[in-house]
């Protein structure tokens, strides 16, 4: 990956982006993308709007979400200890001994997701005992509640301790790659096409909320009104202990991105991203998607008369955990994937199955 590009990612990466509080990684987004872009909008719902002018062809959305999973400081006790609620589907078995930060108006606090010593648990506690949040609380290391509420407040956003680590063999590992490796694909696919126009008009929208139910995609939608709509989201890679491929598929870290084949999905589009991939020999691999998918993909898909809809997944292993991990060269051939295909759609392209 170019030095500039995974700059780029590491400063998304390590930016919080909890789902409602976006504006820090949409500013970046912001910066980043200005040589690039034509224009570059923000609309009240908080989406960042990132477009080319094209040729009198189609308007194509790419959709990358960029908010992260998190919590909200919810109550702070007699003692100073910070109670949350959650953001997003929350694992609760992963959260005792996080450390967290809680990203206050007056600059991050840093805290432990602390629970009671081994030593101290009762037997049916040491195994396997079910973790409530509400039995987790933060510590600041504050000595009352007055002390703590001098440095958060109530509804201040909190992400895992932030932080990209590169690993063997091109993986990176941090929280929140889920999905702001979405947000950074559509905008390197639209860095690929600013250099050579295409008939298409490109939007590349780093979308808010989805997290919390796809709401940013289906309004960003409603206003851009496309004709073509590819969503970018991340999906399990499933070579890995544990898990079940009669069930994920046979998705593999490495061997390129996913492309999406099913109800959810225009076939045309589909089968349009598979010739791309064979004729350009761009490393890929197929998913079935039976229903709607849990992405932005499926917000876009049924925006108004509908659009023709794909989803391009980057595979992940540990999604929702605080050391998700991916591979540099997936995300580089999902933006190459997808800028190669656009530039595939002309004016007189139908999508219409027949």
């Amino acid at each position: 990956m170019r030095n500039e590009s995974f700059e780029f990612l590491k400063s998304i990466e390590e930016t919080p982006s909890v789902s409602g509080y976006e504006q820090p990684v949409a500013r970046i987004i912001r910066k980043r993308m200005s040589k690039y872009a034509d224009d570059i909008t923000t609309d009240v719902h908080g989406n960042l709007i990132v477009s080319i002018k094209g040729k009198g062809g189609p308007r194509v959305m790419l959709a990358g979400h960029m908010d992260q999973i998190g919590f909200l400081v919810n109550h702070v006790n007699e003692n100073g200890y910070i109670h949350v609620l959650p953001v997003g589907g929350i694992d609760n078995a992963v959260l005792p001994g996080s450390r967290v930060t809680i990203h206050s108006k007056n600059g991050p606090v840093e805290g432990v997701l602390g629970r009671k010593a081994v030593h101290l648990m009762k037997p049916e506690e040491r195994n396997g005992g079910k973790i409530e949040l509400a039995d987790l609380a933060i510590d600041i290391g504050a000595k009352d509640r007055k002390d703590a509420l001098d440095k958060v407040q109530i509804g201040d956003p909190i992400t895992f301790k932030l932080g990209l680590t590169r690993l063997m063999n091109d993986r990176i590992v941090s929280p929140g790659l889920d999905n702001k490796v979405g947000a950074f694909v559509i905008m390197e696919a639209l860095r690929l096409l600013a250099e050579s126009r295409c008939a298409a008009s490109v939007y590349a929208v780093a979308t808010v909320q989805e997290e919390i139910g796809l709401r940013g995609a289906r309004t960003a939608c409603y206003g851009i009104d496309p004709q073509v709509g590819i969503a970018v989201d991340v999906t399990h890679a499933s070579d890995y202990a544990a898990v079940d491929k009669r069930v994920a598929g046979d998705i593999k870290i490495g061997a390129g991105p996913v492309i999406d084949i099913g109800a959810n999905i225009n076939p045309i589009l589909s089968d349009l991203f598979i010739d791309v991939a064979k004729k350009q020999k761009i490393d890929h691999q197929l998913a079935a998607a039976p229903g709607a998918t849990g992405t932005d993909a499926n917000a876009i898909q049924i925006s108004r008369a509908g659009v023709a809809t794909g989803l391009i997944s980057i595979p992940n292993r540990y999604m929702h955990t605080q050391v998700e991990l991916c591979a540099l060269s997936d995300l580089e051939n999902a933006a190459l994937l997808i800028a190669q295909t656009i530039k595939r759609i002309g004016n007189k392209t139908s999508f219409i199955p027949m």
